[in-house]
């Protein structure tokens, strides 16, 4: 354990004592966002990012320790270990590092090379290694009813030659090295592929391999696996033959360096060079798949985590041509107060019957804001309801991203709650309330649905799955679920407990009334105390029997709260009556906070917290976000110009730049060299999901529907 502990310390960068307690906090049990909230003392303050990476590389070594028991145990029963070799294995720190060690002693059957050892002639491929005796008369020896000729014994033994070149780890790692520095990725394109396509550009494309950025990776396999695209990898083979012979066959007797290079140049064509396009092919592959997963957690955690719209009555529209534009109007509650249905755009461009409709529903309920789905028909959709919105006074729309709402509507949950409504109908609710509160509204869709990224079906779905499904835990946690009004989707996010629990949870709360304390979850079927304990603290309840039940105040901390309380002169009463305790931090003014937390029996970051909790109870650190951008006219592509300022919100970010929707029909790009005067890395350093941002056209192709944005020099 302590060689795994050193490896995580290396490769994460964090004190051994945070990782050694992390891990032992992982172990027993703790949930990554109660490890990150209340464990501070013992981890260091460690974020969720950081928790979730000691345990991906903990997992990972502790497996790569197995395989390399198992590796041992392999070797050591065809009596081939040695101490040089056992050191080599238990030194490995990466798995293709000890399957390159262990690719020699890996059984194998129909080879070239593994017939002519069943025929007896691996000792005349060591004496061509090490005789200074002619090929024909070493071969001489060998032949037999099954070997017919000296030649036949010779392309034996130079087959068995060429493997063990080719099977060497020393060999396999120089040339994936080798082709990584100095090869070239070719794509060109397959005979029927069409002319016009998405992989156009790749046709007749190449680039250094180092210098292929993930996205293009990406695309180009895509196009491979679409059958656009034939993709080989070329390298100096006349190089790369120099170097082998150098570190494999230089010190061989010069009677038989023909036959000995005829083997190499079968090694390196044969088995080396197409097995290293492999490893390079899967190697760039990995790179890229890590690079989208970070961009998808990254954009995803933008998406849950913008800024809600509190106690908006809002009329929610799910645009559509044919089959029309549903409507739905929702209070600030989510409740769903009225459902209808207009014709505004083609085929049937019913705009005198579609706006009376929305302007009964705008006089009949308090609607403070029209919330458009971005799916089809949006911009048209936009376009009549900004006529609308024009005319009247107090009332604006916005485009809401519907990613996912499509998965929503048809699924199992939305039915068992709106078992009346077709998918359209249900799909104008969630968009309605993704307004209201994204987080709330979309913790019910899987998070590998909602789409925010690049080439999210490449992906390892499982590896996907689990990684977005630890950001939407984060968020969830980090802005906490009111005990009384949280979906069982969005308790099922909440650190410990399952779905199952979740669904108990609304169950009790529906037939019991409201809870009035967190201790009474403990009554939950199957919700013992382990489970309490990591999820106690991120649960809220407004006016209940506790004022410290409404803060993130962990329950096992409630009695130094109040201690802490007493001694600034505060009671629970006044806390509950005053709602906050705002002034906390003058009264602790000339008071030592260490000498304090020690006194309380805590450790300064949970005093911290504590202090911060009762300062601003039910704090939702979403409401400092930036706002969704509200509109008010209506534009289209037509009406940009070159030079032009506008205001969007960014619904994408991908390696190569960001997607900004400025309320025309068609996406803006910002390409990265656009992000901002200084070098950028990616554009995360600059954007996120969700951002409102002023850009500056550089760019309009009505034709093609394309217009490029820069953000350099515009506030």
């Amino acid at each position: 354990m302590e060689e795994i502990i050193s490896i995580v310390v290396g490769q994460t960068g964090l004190s051994k004592k945070s990782v050694k307690e992390t891990i032992a906090l992982i172990d027993d049990g703790n949930t990554v966002p109660f490890i990150a909230r209340y464990r501070k003392e013992m981890t260091g303050g460690l974020s969720e990012e950081e928790i979730r990476k000691i345990a991906e590389v903990t997992e990972y070594q502790r497996n790569l320790h197995e395989r390399k028991e198992e590796v041992h145990r392999l070797i050591t029963e065809q009596g081939k270990m040695t101490e040089q070799l056992k050191e080599a294995i238990y030194a490995s720190t990466k798995l293709q590092q000890l399957e390159d060690i262990y690719r020699p002693y890996r059984p194998k059957r129909n080879t070239r090379a593994s017939k002519a050892k069943d025929l007896g002639l691996e000792p005349l491929a060591d004496s061509l290694l090490s005789e200074n005796t002619p090929w024909q008369e070493l071969a001489a020896a060998y032949i037999n009813e099954k070997v017919e000729t000296e030649k036949d014994a010779l392309q034996g033994a130079l087959d068995i030659i060429a493997e063990k070149i080719a099977d060497k780890g020393e060999n396999r790692k120089f040339g994936r090295s080798f082709m990584f520095d100095n090869g070239v990725i070719k794509t060109t394109k397959v005979k029927k592929a069409e002319e016009d396509s998405p992989y156009e550009m790749y046709y007749d494309y190449s680039e250094p391999i180092k210098k292929l950025p993930p996205h293009r990776t990406l695309a180009i396999n895509r196009g491979e696996k679409e059958k656009f695209l034939k993709v080989t990898l070329e390298t100096d083979k006349d190089r790369f033959f120099d170097k082998l012979w150098q570190k494999n066959l230089q010190d061989t007797p010069d009677v038989n360096k023909e036959v000995l290079q005829e083997s190499l140049k079968d090694c390196i064509n044969r088995l080396l060079l197409p097995a290293v396009e492999r490893d390079i092919r899967k190697s760039l592959t990995e790179t890229a798949h890590q690079g989208a997963y970070k961009i998808f957690t990254a954009n995803l955690k933008s998406l849950l985590l913008q800024s809600p719209t509190k106690g908006a009555t809002v009329l929610g529209v799910d645009p559509a041509y044919r089959t029309g534009c549903k409507l739905t109007v929702v209070d600030p509650t989510g409740k769903v107060l009225a459902i209808d249905k207009i014709f505004p755009t083609k085929p049937y461009m019913k705009i005198k019957e579609s706006t009376k409709k929305v302007e009964q529903l705008l006089d009949k309920h308090p609607i403070n804001v029209i919330a458009i789905g971005n799916g089809t028909a949006s911009r048209e959709t936009a376009e009549f309801i900004g006529e609308i919105v024009q005319k009247r006074e107090g009332i604006a729309y916005t485009i809401v991203d519907e990613a996912g709402a499509s998965v929503y509507s048809a699924s199992p949950l939305a039915k068992e709650e709106f078992p009346d409504l077709d998918v359209a109908e249900r799909s104008a609710i969630s968009i309605a309330r993704r307004l209201q509160d994204p987080l709330a509204e979309l913790v019910k869709i899987a998070p590998e649905s909602i789409g925010v990224g690049q080439y999210q079906h490449d992906m390892d779905q499982k590896e996907l799955a689990s990684l977005l499904g630890g950001v939407v835990e984060d968020s969830v946690n980090k802005v906490g679920a009111d005990l009384n009004t949280a979906s069982p989707s969005l308790l099922g996010y909440i650190a410990g407990i399952k779905k199952a629990q979740a669904k108990a949870i609304v169950k009790m709360r529906e037939e019991n009334g409201e809870f009035t304390n967190r201790n009474q979850i403990k009554k939950v079927p199957r919700l013992g105390d382990a489970t309490f304990k990591q999820c106690a603290g991120f649960l809220r309840i407004k006016d209940g029997d506790n004022p410290l039940d409404n803060t993130s105040v962990h329950p096992e901390s409630y009695a130094a709260a109040k201690k802490l309380m007493e001694k600034l002169g505060y009671s629970l009463e006044e806390l509950a009556e005053k709602g906050s305790l705002s002034d906390i931090n003058d009264r602790l003014k000339g008071i030592d906070t260490v000498e304090l937390a020690g006194e309380l029996e805590i450790g300064v970051p949970t005093f911290k917290d504590i202090v911060e909790a009762l300062q601003k109870p039910g704090l939702d650190l979403r409401e400092d976000l930036a706002k969704p951008l509200f509109l008010s006219g209506v534009m289209q592509i037509e009406d940009l110009e070159e030079g032009m300022i506008v205001k969007g919100v960014v619904r994408n970010v991908v390696d190569f730049g960001a997607f900004v929707d400025i309320g025309v029909k068609q996406a803006g790009l910002v390409h990265i060299s656009e992000m901002a005067e200084r070098y950028v890395k990616h554009p995360l350093e600059v954007v996120s999901v969700g951002d409102t941002v002023s850009a500056k056209i550089i760019g309009v192709d009505i034709k093609k529907g394309r217009i490029a944005l820069s953000l350099k020099g515009v506030s």
